[in-house]
């Protein structure tokens, strides 16, 4: 058995959650592929993967295998890549996680430059609300907004986010603007649903140098930006969302922002990837030139 090749078939089944998609992406026939796993699984002795009719999942060894597998592989990219006669043409495939509106407003507007500098890397975006996790998902890099938890991950700052409190012209016309945080209770209000949690996301503001979180009872609620943005549009309640989100439409007077005196402090925007030892020479690239894009932007002052 070709271990070598066994890893890297096996990582591929785990990220594509299938093994007709994994052995699309390797080209090979479906059938060696689900031949290629069970060999693996014999010769370790134990079932890697659960299967069923709709759904594949790892077990507890097939997590830790995966992630010994991610880094073995990773390890053997970063030596090609050092020994590359042309350090500054980085090649291999980058999966990068962020969410959906960063991804839509910073980094695709750029890929084509991307493309352009780094031809030899294959890149495969994730953009949604939902946080991902590196290890289980073979996600390369993520972008995260907040405090981070702490782990062996390192993680870049690359700008970062003022939050606001807004309504449409509608919506103020018909129920006023609120002059103060404790007047927020005699309006309306769109939550906003973690996908990580489930519940609806704090409010939250400075007041007098305070922070404060608040629950906001609402009628509607979502758990997609572009949704919550809609709503907030529609008139349907005030909505608090990041400032390089609203700021067309604070700009043509579809929004406008209220309690700005009471804005809360702003959130970090972090770049996360595996430590050095364990990052390919691609990842790396493409997160310098996040960083850089971001630095363009001028996100460290969070608009």
């Amino acid at each position: 058995m070709d271990k070598l090749h066994a890893m890297t078939t096996f990582v591929r089944v785990v990220e594509a959650q299938s093994f007709s998609k994994a052995a699309e992406t390797l080209s090979m026939p479906r059938s060696s592929v689900t031949t290629t796993i069970k060999t693996l699984e014999g010769h370790l002795g134990t079932p890697l993967l659960r299967r069923s009719t709709r759904t594949l999942s790892l077990t507890d060894a097939g997590e830790r295998y995966y992630a010994s597998c991610r880094a073995i592989l990773s390890d053997i990219a970063l030596a090609e890549n050092e020994l590359s006669t042309n350090a500054t043409s980085p090649r291999g495939r980058v999966r990068a996680d962020m969410p959906g509106v960063i991804g839509r407003a910073i980094v695709l507007p750029r890929l084509r430059e991307f493309e352009q500098r780094f031809p030899g890397i294959e890149l495969v975006l994730g953009l949604s609300d939902r946080p991902a996790d590196l290890i289980y998902d073979g996600i390369d890099c993520v972008i995260r907004t907040g405090e981070l938890a702490d782990s062996n991950l390192v993680a870049r700052r690359v700008g970062q986010l003022n939050w606001i409190t807004c309504a449409s012209p509608r919506y103020l016309k018909e129920y006023g603007e609120p002059v103060s945080v404790t007047a927020l209770s005699a309006h309306r209000a769109i939550n906003y649903i973690s996908n990580a949690t489930g519940r609806p996301l704090d409010w939250r503001f400075n007041v007098a140098g305070e922070n404060l979180a608040m629950t906001m009872s609402s009628r509607f609620a979502v758990n997609e930006t572009e949704a919550y943005l809609q709503c907030g549009l529609e008139g349907l309640g005030l909505i608090q969302l990041s400032e390089f989100v609203a700021f067309p439409y604070l700009k043509t007077g579809r929004l406008k922002e209220v309690l700005a005196s009471a804005r809360c402090s702003p959130v970090p925007i972090s770049m996360v990837y595996p430590n050095g030892r364990h990052a390919s020479g691609a990842t790396k690239a493409f997160v310098d030139w996040v960083v850089d894009i971001f630095e363009q932007n001028d996100f460290n002052r969070g608009a």
